[in-house]
């Protein structure tokens, strides 16, 4: 038998830059995949990741 839902679940992360510059180095938005405890952060997780697109640390937002 399962024991239901796990705490941990996976979230992804985009560029907040590239949805809203069009003048960027190449076209396409920079997205990462990570985990998050969904019991101790219920927000949405902002983190600096490198956008290869933007071609530099960009905040990249937690999205659905």
């Amino acid at each position: 038998m399962a024991k239901g839902k796990g705490v941990r679940i996976v979230i992804t992360l985009e560029c907040t830059e590239c949805r809203t510059n069009p003048d960027k180095r190449s076209p396409g938005v920079s997205r990462y995949t990570s985990t998050k405890n969904r019991r101790n952060t219920t927000a949405r997780i902002e983190l600096n990741k490198f956008c290869p697109h933007c071609n530099g640390h960009k905040v990249h937002k937690e999205i659905k």
